[in-house]
């Protein structure tokens, strides 16, 4: 889960364009200087009700595996061409889906060879690539193609190590297969290896998440993400919620997992780094600190998001739509940020991050873009109510603050 999506920032004027519009109409050549790329991966064995992420399930006699990974080479192709030549480095590189592990592996390895073919990448020494995987999709052939393509990082999504908290999140994987596919991983080569967890399931208990907890720990991951579950509008899951079938958990609960994460993980050794990430120290996954940290990144396939230099733009999200695309990206939609939208979005996301913001930079970025003065306000309310707090020069929310994270950041965007 660790890609754009994560964000999640609001758009303040969506511009939508239609699929005949492309990144190169909006933006000319060269494009500015990205440091991060990410790939969607549409296709899921399951659709899981909670999810809101563009995936779909290829109906008995469909097969559009092979021309997805066609026409994502010709947009990485595209996309090359509109690099300024030996101006640009990309660090990171974050496969994410859907679930790219279900490719079929000559597909999967082509895919690899693609974006190593058509992308300036960092040495090996100084490449952070992250795939996505489901633990049913990996075994031993997955691993070796995985590495074989230069991928050094995998984010398995575990979820629930509770069989009845698994089956409420309608995810299919036996729990063994978590263990055989870190094992298949590092069996290969990758040592990298991040574990999502989904805590504030309907029905579980503080109990039940300390187990959770305590059964990841066990594999030794050298990440951990753990997300409480959120009722997205429109999917499955919010309707049935809305119905009356299933009833989320209380606030208090929820507060109360989050916090035993904390002390959990850190007791492990574990890092919090940013509100929902934790990583063995030196290990934090820098395409996370990518978005974060309002940096540049491009985007390939559909529903992908991506930034460059202040424009925002999305993919078109709807896998037939795309594949009647050519050249560059075709957007669905873009905004190009002014100045105080920028400031807006720097402030909402560097807060997430635990080292929070240099407090120097605030302020002149305040007297810049803050004319009307509601984002200082906002900000001396949050401190005085015990929300932000200045520590050794740097602005960033509290432990009381990031358990209301929600409340804050939306009052400074």
């Amino acid at each position: 889960m660790s890609d754009p999506r994560l964000v999640r920032l609001p758009l303040a004027s969506e511009t939508a364009i239609g699929a005949r519009c492309s990144l190169a109409d909006v933006l000319r050549a060269p494009f500015p200087s990205p440091r991060g790329a990410y790939l969607h991966v549409p296709f899921c064995r399951h659709k899981c009700h909670y999810c809101d992420f563009y995936s779909l399930v290829e109906r008995e006699g469909e097969d559009r595996q092979e021309a997805f990974v066609a026409r994502l080479e010709e947009e990485l192709a595209a996309v090359s061409e509109r690099l300024e030549p030996g101006a640009v480095e990309i660090e990171t590189v974050f496969i994410g889906g859907g679930t790219p592990t279900l490719l079929r592996v000559p597909l999967l390895r082509r895919m690899l060879r693609s974006v190593r073919r058509w992308l300036p990448l960092a040495p090996s020494g100084r490449l952070e690539w992250t795939v996505e995987a489901n633990p049913e999709t990996v075994d031993e052939e997955v691993a070796a193609t995985l590495v074989e393509g230069g991928v050094n990082r995998v984010s398995l999504g575990a979820q629930s190590f509770t069989p009845r908290l698994l089956r409420a999140l309608e995810r299919e994987h036996p729990i063994e297969s978590v263990g055989r596919a870190l094992a298949a991983l590092r069996g290969a080569g990758i040592s990298n290896l991040n574990l999502d967890l989904i805590f504030a399931v309907p029905g579980s208990t503080l109990e039940d998440w300390r187990h959770d907890l305590d059964a990841a720990l066990a594999l030794a991951p050298t990440h951990l993400s753990a997300y409480g579950l959120t009722y997205e509008p429109n999917t499955p899951l919010a309707v049935r919620r809305d119905r009356g079938e299933v009833a989320a958990i209380e606030e208090d609960l929820e507060a109360a997992m989050y916090e035993a994460a904390c002390g959990r993980l850190a007791t492990a050794g574990y890092e919090r780094y940013e509100i929902s990430n934790w990583s063995r120290p030196g290990l934090a996954c820098r395409h996370n600190l990518l978005y974060w940290r309002n940096a540049s990144w491009l985007a390939f396939g559909p529903s992908a998001s991506g930034h460059l230099a202040g424009l925002r733009f999305k993919v078109v999200p709807r896998l037939g739509e795309w594949l009647e695309t050519s050249g560059t990206p075709a957007l669905a939609e873009w905004e190009q940020l002014d100045a105080s939208g920028t400031f807006g979005e720097e402030l909402m996301l560097g807060l997430r991050l635990v080292e929070g913001i240099d407090a120097a930079w605030l302020e002149s970025r305040l007297a810049r873009h803050d004319d009307a003065g509601s984002r200082r306000r906002a900000i001396a309310a949050a401190t005085a109510d015990g929300r932000l707090e200045e520590v050794a020069g740097r602005v960033r929310l509290t432990p009381r603050g990031t358990l209301l994270a929600n409340t804050v950041l939306e009052d400074l965007v």
